[in-house]
């Protein structure tokens, strides 16, 4: 065993967890492994001896890596390794970056990477909590400043009973999914989705995990005062006292009334000529730092909007602290779009458009955890141009997949049973203009485009944002924050949800964390601002969702037969199904227990299709009419495909209700007649009437 192997052991939610140090990776400046169950994740910590030249920000990179061979799976791709990181993974970084983040040091511009690898997977014992534990145990047994240690914990809801760290079972039945990070005194991530679960609810589960947070992070404390490092010291980025009081003197009363306005185009207007001169004034002079004097203008814009709102109460648009921007929605934009939804608040609009699809167009799944399917998809995306700029497009990054995997979760609950509403649906967020809670805009947009494409969502979704800005022990919270508000206040609040309660919740902090007030406070600001906009705007532009689908929306049907007949239905090599699919010009999904999904643009051909399923898979019987095809004509009658697979004969005596000569004088090859089964004799062979089809139509 290595000379400085430690472990350390303590009972986390009812289960015990254990660090060891020591064991690998001893270049790196922190180092540990995490065993939770048969959950393993290794955490590795390194920093920069020193800030890159020109860097203007603090460099942190936090990746969580998902390894199939945790699971025993080997990857899918052609070259059969890890590609990109999936989804889920890229979600699981952000969730531990956002707490993380905010407890380095303000003024340290040297890189630091966290990497979090998962060896070993336990569906029992979740990854991304013991990764989470293991980011801060890896950084603060380090000599990385940091002001941790933090420690997170998921909660469910089973039963009425909340439930730290549930199993799969207890997920599978949670009305809730809660990530929660945490200091010891205060809240510094919060990440949910919820059944409708109300806000009272919502804060009881927070107040139950933060106090099993608590004595994960003494835990973490203990183990760094057995084998942390000590902290290096490094080259804090101060801006010049001298600069920021000149630019102060220039610029101060200009900044305010560039500021002073609720339309960002006008803003940047105002203040670019602010920046020229600044510049044009100072840049001989500090010629050495020239960067530094955008950083400076940065402070003073910040330290203006905060005096704002922290003595006089004045938002930079004018509006009071709970007064949400103006608010316009729209449905049916698109003609071909099978629902479409425009949503704007203030600057900020977002167009949804919703697209149904085959069960079988569900999105699959190639990742450690149990879910491999996904029926109900959401996707944002954040253009340049929302945002006045021409920076070109490269695919979603973590920011546009974080957003989009909000809003998905926000709507998931009230996506109807894929029983009641066999449909894929995958909705799309185009962000067309961006001033601030775009991710919330999303969600609205995207209720409007479900209820417009006829998706029969259980209740109306919206979302809206809470700010905040902390003096000392004094804060003051803001609803609706635009951007402005959001680059320089210290949260973001996003809460998702129904009249009933909240489906969606995700908070970003850039101060130590929150107290249960301000939560308690940001609880009851967005509900009473999510509640008027589903019924003052929303619902004004579409009370429900729209009882009849698109005419462009694919029309579906289903039934269920028994398992034995589902190869009847498939055919030797997928014959039958192919042939039923081309001559009806449908889709046709079958489940392994018997579900037949049958999905065409025109429903005549879908319940045509359907009426040959159910022959199929039912079995002729006597009495019965048929629609069929005359596939062969003898001297003694027809012989005619009621179903694929299934062919009867009738008699040249039953063609007709008079006497004929000839098969021929009646049917050919290939024409489609109505007939009635006769008899099924002892062999399984069918006789069939035209005649008596005729007749029995004739009666009805």
């Amino acid at each position: 065993m290595l000379n400085n192997y430690n472990q350390f052991k303590i009972d986390f939610a009812g289960r015990e967890m254990t660090v060891e140090t020591g064991k690998t990776s001893e270049l790196a400046n922190g180092s540990c492994w995490i065993r939770y169950g048969e959950t393993v994740v290794m955490v590795n910590a390194t920093m920069a001896d020193k800030p890159r030249e020109g860097v203007d920000f603090f460099p942190l990179s936090v990746d969580y890596e998902e390894k199939l061979y945790a699971v025993g799976k080997i990857p899918g791709s052609f070259m059969r390794r890890e590609a990109r990181p999936s989804e889920r993974a890229i979600l699981t970084s952000r969730v531990i970056d956002r707490p993380m983040r905010p407890l380095f040091p303000d003024n340290m511009r040297n890189d630091v990477s966290i990497v979090m690898t998962v060896l070993s997977s336990d569906v029992d014992n979740s990854p991304e909590i013991a990764a989470m534990v293991g980011a801060s145990i890896a950084v603060c047994i380090s000599d990385i400043p940091f002001n941790g240690p933090i420690a997170g914990v998921n909660v469910g809801l089973v039963d009425g009973k909340f439930v730290l760290n549930p199993n799969i079972e207890q997920r599978a039945k949670s009305e809730l999914d809660l990530t929660l990070a945490a200091s010891r005194d205060k809240v510094v991530m919060i990440e949910a989705g919820a059944k409708e679960v109300t806000e009272e609810v919502m804060l009881e589960a927070i107040e139950a995990g933060h106090e099993e947070i608590k004595k994960m992070v003494d835990f973490i404390a203990e183990i760094q005062a057995k084998v942390g490092k000590e902290k290096i010291a490094f080259d804090p980025v101060v801006l010049p006292e001298e600069m920021y009081n000149e630019i102060k003197e220039i610029a101060y009363e200009k900044v305010k009334f560039a500021l002073d306005t609720d339309d960002k185009n006008i803003r940047e207007e105002r203040l670019l000529p602010i920046y020229n001169e600044v510049h044009e004034q100072l840049d001989e002079k500090y010629s050495e730092e020239i960067e530094k004097i955008d950083e400076c203008m940065y402070k003073l814009q910040k330290y203006i909007v905060r005096r704002w709102l922290i003595d006089e109460q004045k938002r930079v648009d004018g509006r009071g602290m709970d007064e949400i921007r103006e608010l316009r929605s729209e449905v049916d934009l698109l003609p071909r779009a099978h629902g479409s939804g425009l949503f704007t608040r203030g600057q900020t609009q977002v167009l949804s458009i919703a697209t149904l699809g085959a069960v079988r167009d569900s999105q699959m799944l190639d990742g450690i955890d149990e879910e491999d399917e996904k029926r109900y998809m959401h996707h944002y995306n954040f253009p340049s141009y929302s945002v006045g700029e021409t920076r070109p497009s490269r695919g979603p990054g973590r920011r546009e997949i974080g957003h989009g995997a909000l809003a998905e979760k926000a709507l998931l609950p009230v996506i109807p049973d894929e029983n009641k509403f066999p449909y894929a649906i995958r909705v799309v967020s185009e962000v067309v203009s961006s001033n601030g809670s775009t991710s919330q805009g999303a969600i609205c947009g995207s209720t409007l485009a479900l209820m417009d494409a006829g998706v029969p969502i259980k209740a109306p979704v919206a979302g809206i944002s809470c700010g905040l800005i902390t003096d000392g022990d004094d804060f003051m919270t803001m609803v609706d924050i635009q951007g402005l508000e959001d680059f320089y206040g210290d949260m973001d609040f996003k809460v998702g949800g129904t009249h009933n309660g909240i489906t969606a919740i995700q908070v970003d902090i850039k101060t130590d964390g929150l107290s249960m007030e301000v939560i308690k406070e940001a609880f009851e600001k967005t509900r009473t601002a999510r509640l008027y906009i589903l019924d003052e705007i929303m619902l004004k532009s579409i009370e429900k969702p729209r009882t009849e689908l698109s005419e462009y929306a694919p029309k579906q049907l289903n039934i269920k037969i028994d398992v034995d007949k589902i190869r009847e239905v498939i055919g030797s090599g997928g014959k039958v199904i192919q042939k039923i699919s081309a001559e009806c010009d449908v889709k046709i999904d079958i489940t392994d227990d018997g579900n037949v999904y049958i999905l065409g643009v025109n429903i005549e051909n879908v319940k045509r299709a359907m009426a040959i399923v159910e022959t199929i898979a039912k079995d002729p019987e006597v009495g019965a009419v048929y629609k069929g095809k005359v596939t062969r004509i003898m001297n003694f009658g027809a012989f005619v495909e009621i179903a694929p697979g299934k062919e009867g004969l009738v008699h040249i005596s039953k063609l007709d209700s008079k006497r004929i000569d000839k098969v021929e004088d009646v049917v050919d090859v290939n024409d489609e007649i109505v007939v009635k089964v006769l008899e099924i004799d002892d062999q399984g062979r069918i006789n069939l009437s035209r005649k008596d089809a005729i007749s029995d139509l004739g009666k009805k």
